[in-house]
């Protein structure tokens, strides 16, 4: 953890030590990471200036032991909405991160009243069906899904290949099929905002499959961010901190989607 407004702790859920960092004030906004784990970007720091960031590892992801019980990402959300009531936050805002969206989706169907609005970021919750989402790739493959410039981005050491492929397998076993017609049903059924972004670079969850969103929630507010690519908070972080900032406020009364459904061209 490099940013020293986030600091780490754990909490005891659903028989699961669960790791979260935490940073920032004001309303919370509880975080779901995408299949690579728990990651902050710079995106997370401006949100900070705003909402009190609560982002959540999920079991078998990072150091944690291999989560063999999870039979599904409606099982994740029922063990993050246990974390969520361990930490007795009354209300806060979701945002789900590719995998991550589908593990939020579903927190707020099982729990719908503490949740006031939903922000999506690169969604895998639903997919065309043509189409897997990527989880076995080399270090440098995974880095031009990810990122549209990768020479932009902060040098690191990649991610230890044993730690790629449990959450590759994790996330493989646990994200379901690219449409699932249960789960869009009770998704229809969300009486919460919901803002879903696709980079318009993306070739891992491509913004061609957007309509996917409208289609089975017609008020979705959907948004392209130009020149991002699968990781949009870490390639256009202050266009993700603005537009969620925004919609977080403003929730159905969102006007962006009424003047341009494309940010920054």
């Amino acid at each position: 953890m490099t940013d020293e407004l986030f600091k780490e702790d754990f909490v005891e859920a659903d028989g699961f030590r669960i790791r979260y960092v935490a940073g920032g004030s004001g309303h919370p906004l509880v975080c779901v990471h995408g299949g690579g784990g728990l990651r902050l970007s710079p995106a997370h720091t401006l949100l900070a200036r705003d909402n009190r960031i609560i982002a959540f590892e999920m079991p078998g992801f990072g150091t944690s032991p291999e989560n063999r019980r999870s039979k599904s990402t409606e099982d994740l959300g029922f063990t993050l909405n246990a974390a969520v009531s361990a930490l007795e936050l009354e209300r806060y805002n979701l945002m789900g991160t590719s995998f991550g969206s589908k593990v939020a989706l579903w927190m707020a169907i099982q729990r719908p009243d503490p949740v006031d609005a939903i922000v999506l970021i690169s969604p895998a919750a639903i997919r065309a069906n043509e189409g897997p989402v990527p989880t076995r790739v080399s270090p440098e493959e995974g880095a031009k899904l990810l990122y549209a410039h990768p020479e932009r981005q902060p040098k690191a050491p990649p991610p230890a290949p044993e730690l790629v492929a449990k959450h590759a397998a994790l996330t493989s076993r646990l994200l379901g099929p690219p449409r699932d017609a249960p789960f869009e049903l009770r998704l229809a059924q969300l009486p919460h905002a919901l803002l879903a972004l696709f980079g318009t670079s993306d070739k891992v969850t491509p913004p061609e499959g957007a309509h996917l969103f409208r289609e089975v929630k017609p008020n979705c507010h959907i948004n392209f961010v130009w020149d991002a690519a699968h990781a949009i908070d870490a390639d256009r972080p202050e266009a993700v901190a603005a537009v969620v900032g925004d919609f977080l406020a403003r929730k159905d009364q969102f006007l962006v989607r009424t003047a341009s459904d494309l940010l920054h061209r």
